[in-house]
C-alpha cells in the first residue's frame, strides 16, 4: 500500500492520467527495483522539465512494456513486403528483358534483309527506345536492391535484439531457460573436443516459499531480481548464470575446475548473505537471503541431464546439510551419509 499511494501521489503531482500503464510506471519506480528506470526519472525531477504523458509514455515502453511478440510481427511483415517488393521489381525486369531480348531477335532479321535508309533509321528508333525503356528498368531494379539492402541491415538489427530479448528471463533479465539449456549444450560440447574443464553451478534460494508467502509476491520478485544480479555480478568471461525455473538459478563456468568452481560459488554464496532486506515503506527488516549451492565438474560420460543431475543432487545434500553452503561432487557421498533433516519448506 505504500508503494500504492507513492505511485498516485507522484501521478497526481505530475498531473498525468492514471492509466494502468502510467500506474505501473510509478509503481515500480517506487519499489525501486528498477535502477535503470529510477535514474531516468530522477533525472527529469531534478531537470526541471515538467513531466508529461508522451514523457511518461516513452518510459513505460523503454523499461516495462513487454512487446516482443509485437516487434516480431513487425519485423516479419516489413520482412514479407520488402521481399514482395524485391519480387516485383525481378519480375518487371525479367519481363522487360524478355520483350529487349525479342526485340533485338526481330533487329537481326531486319538487318539480314536489305533495308532502305527509312527502314533503317525506324529499325534503329525502336531499338534505341527499347535500349532505354531496358535501362530505365534496371535503375529502377537497382534502386529497390539498394533500398532492400538497407531495410534487410535494419531488419537483422531488429532480429537481433529480438534474439537477445527471447533468451532473456523478463522478470530477473538474466538468460532464460532455453539460453541455458543452449549454453550448456555449447559448453558440453567444447569441454569435450577441447578437454577444458567445465562445471556447473546450481543454485537455490532457501526458504522461499515461506518467504513469499509471509512478504508477498512482490517482495518476493525483489529477492529473484536481488539473487539474478548478485549471481550475475559474481561471473566474467564466458560463464553464463540463468534462471533454471522458480527460485532456482544456475552457472555454466567454461574452463574452470572444480576448485575454482567452488571459490566461485562460496564468493557468491557470501555476497547473497550479506545483503540485508528492508521494507521500504515502513523501514521493516525482513532479516537476510541465503542459498544453497550445488556445484559438479563435467566428465567424458556426462550428457547435459547427467551433469545437471549431479550438480542437482549436490544442492539438495547443502540442503540437508543446513542449507547456506556448497556441496561439491567430492563431497557428496560424505554429506549423504549424515542425518537428513526435513527440507520440505527450502
Amino acid at each position: 500500500m505504500g508503494y500504492a499511494n507513492a505511485a498516485f501521489d507522484l501521478l497526481k503531482r505530475s498531473a498525468i492520467p492514471p492509466y494502468p500503464q502510467f500506474y505501473e510506471l510509478l509503481y515500480t519506480y517506487a519499489t525501486g527495483v528498477n535502477p535503470s528506470l529510477n535514474n531516468r526519472i530522477n533525472a527529469v525531477f531534478r531537470s526541471g522539465v515538467s513531466p508529461s504523458t508522451d514523457l511518461a509514455e516513452a518510459l513505460y515502453n523503454e523499461f516495462l512494456r513487454s512487446d516482443l511478440n509485437e516487434r516480431m510481427s513487425s519485423v516479419s511483415e516489413r520482412m514479407h513486403a520488402r521481399i514482395e517488393s524485391v519480387h516485383d521489381a525481378i519480375d518487371a525486369a525479367m519481363t522487360t528483358a524478355n520483350a529487349y531480348s525479342g526485340s533485338l531477335q526481330s533487329a537481326t532479321g531486319d538487318l539480314e534483309r536489305d533495308l532502305g535508309g527509312d527502314a533503317m533509321r525506324e529499325l534503329a528508333s525502336r531499338l534505341l527506345f527499347e535500349t532505354r525503356r531496358m535501362q530505365d528498368t534496371n535503375r529502377e531494379l537497382e534502386r529497390k536492391l539498394e533500398a532492400s539492402r538497407d531495410d534487410i541491415s535494419a531488419l537483422q538489427r531488429d532480429l537481433d535484439d529480438v534474439r537477445r530479448e527471447s533468451m532473456l528471463d523478463p522478470l530477473t533479465k538474466i538468460a532464460n531457460r532455453k539460453s541455458f539449456d543452449d549454453g550448456l549444450a555449447d559448453a558440453i560440447e567444447e569441454a569435450r573436443q577441447s578437454g577444458v574443464p567445465l562445471c556447473l553451478m546450481l543454485v537455490d534460494i532457501d526458504h522461499f516459499k515461506s518467504f513469499n508467502d509471509s512478504y508477498g509476491h512482490q517482495t518476493g520478485d525483489q529477492v529473484l531480481r536481488l539473487v539474478a544480479m548478485t549471481l550475475k555480478s559474481n561471473i566474467k568471461g564466458k560463464d553464463l548464470a540463468a534462471r533454471y525455473g522458480g527460485e532456482e538459478f544456475v552457472a555454466i563456468l567454461p574452463s574452470t575446475d572444480l576448485k575454482g568452481a567452488m571459490i566461485v560459488a562460496e564468493n557468491i554464496r557470501k555476497a547473497i548473505q550479506a545483503k540485508e532486506l528492508l521494507k521500504r515503506s515502513t523501514n521493516e527488516k525482513l532479516g537476510r537471503i541465503t542459498a544453497s549451492f550445488g556445484v559438479a565438474g563435467f566428465k567424458p560420460s556426462d550428457n547435459a541431464s547427467s551433469l545437471i543431475e549431479r550438480a542437482d543432487q549436490c544442492m539438495y545434500a547443502a540442503k540437508r546439510a543446513g542449507r547456506n553452503r556448497v556441496v561439491s561432487e567430492d563431497e557428496l557421498i560424505e554429506i549423504t551419509e549424515m542425518p537428513a533433516a526435513d527440507v520440505s519448506a527450502a
